[in-house]
């Protein structure tokens, strides 16, 4: 993969790899134990242009392609596969910011959040919607100037963390014509927050946010009514790749450990490493995060050149989380019984991936969307044959 990088790309990737390996890797189950991401490591993150790199100069980003963003969250998510949340949040939402917020909106939040000095959160799933996204029950109710926002959102990541949120509520009829995103800062009168206590990925936290009579300014609304589902759908073919590069470094990381492993570990007077059994399986996991990893940078590859890339997204967020938990679970099984301590990291990446076979949309959506996609392409083929 090295070697198709540009010279920027692959400084980009010197950078956050070696932050990854000396500033997150050292800390990553501390952080668990910590259950927040620090606010100095964010800002640390900002100043070496770890986040939003795909984002525009004129608010701090790069304006680097979309391939160099999923180099940059990958590189981090070997260091740390929550801290890399920060900057793959970032990108998701500073993408809808930057191209639907009024000039004076993008321009207060978005150099703040590229800089490591604000937190942003994607507020879309409800208690009663889960997949189904577009069936929002959250209001926003015009009233002059402003919304006026009532209901809850729930499973939100970075719920209790986040400085400002897109929030996608229901100000028309039925459907997702009736969805309107909105760009919401978390300290407003009538908010509320929770955090679950999950599994895995506690650094991150997953929460609800309450919304009781909230007003927000008219000015803090993206693009036009009934605009914010499809802002949305937008977004997740972007981030749905990424989602996939995390999942593949966060695997790496377990091989790279176990391949170490099994060179020193002795059995029967030898390296466990000379036995088959132990490193065929470890083999097969390379091929199939290498194969993972080039379908994500393809599937970025094809969003920089703005080609359609709906089903390799969900291609990569279907393949991504259920590869990285098959392989991070062989490895562990791999070190024995030293595998099964909390004292190795393999336990802890293992839970933390898994809540990405849920959560940003399940295998089975990712499915349905991509033979919607090839079904759709066929019936085109068929009627232009006709």
């Amino acid at each position: 993969m090295s070697a198709l990088l540009t010279d920027e790309q692959r400084a980009y990737q010197d950078v956050a790899q070696r932050f990854a390996r000396e500033r997150l890797a050292p800390a990553y189950m501390r952080r668990e134990t910590e259950a927040t991401i620090s606010r100095a490591l964010v800002r640390e993150m900002g100043e070496l242009g770890l986040i939003g790199a795909d984002l525009p100069e004129r608010y701090g980003g790069l304006g680097a392609p979309s391939a160099t963003t999923g180099i940059i969250i990958e590189a981090v998510a070997y260091g740390d596969f929550n801290v890399s949340y920060v900057p793959l949040l970032a990108s998701l939402n500073g993408q809808i910011v930057a191209r639907h917020a009024s000039p004076d909106l993008a321009g207060y939040w978005l150099p703040r959040i590229i800089s490591g000095e604000a937190l942003i959160a994607l507020a879309l799933t409800e208690p009663r919607g889960g997949s189904d996204a577009a069936n929002l029950a959250l209001s926003a109710k015009r009233d002059g100037d402003h919304y006026v926002l009532r209901g809850e959102k729930s499973s939100i990541s970075m719920a209790d963390q986040a400085d400002v949120a897109v929030v996608f509520a229901r100000t028309g009829g039925p459907g997702a014509k009736g969805v309107t995103a909105l760009l919401v800062p978390m300290d407003l009168p009538g908010i509320s927050r929770t955090r679950f206590n999950d599994l895995g990925s506690k650094a991150v936290g997953r929460g609800s946010i309450f919304f009781d009579d909230v007003r927000v300014p008219v000015s803090h609304r993206l693009a036009d009514e009934g605009m914010g589902f499809v802002q949305v759908m937008q977004g997740f073919d972007y981030s749905r790749a990424l989602i996939g590069l995390q999942c593949c470094a966060i695997a790496q990381a377990s091989l790279d450990e176990s391949w170490a492993y099994i060179t020193e570990r002795q059995a029967f007077g030898a390296p466990i490493a000379q036995y088959q059994g132990v490193t065929f399986p470890l083999a097969e996991g390379e091929g199939l995060i290498a194969a993972v990893r080039q379908l994500c940078y393809h599937t970025l590859r094809l969003r920089d050149a703005d080609a359609a890339h709906t089903a390799e997204a969900a291609m990569c967020k279907w393949l991504g989380p259920k590869t990285a938990v098959d392989v991070i679970h062989q490895c562990l099984l791999t070190h024995g019984h030293y595998g099964w301590s909390l004292d190795l990291p393999h336990q802890q990446r293992l839970r933390d991936v898994m809540g990405l076979e849920i959560g940003d949309g399940t295998a089975q959506i990712m499915k349905m969307i991509v033979a919607r996609e090839r079904a759709g392409r066929l019936s085109v083929q068929h009627l232009n044959r006709s």
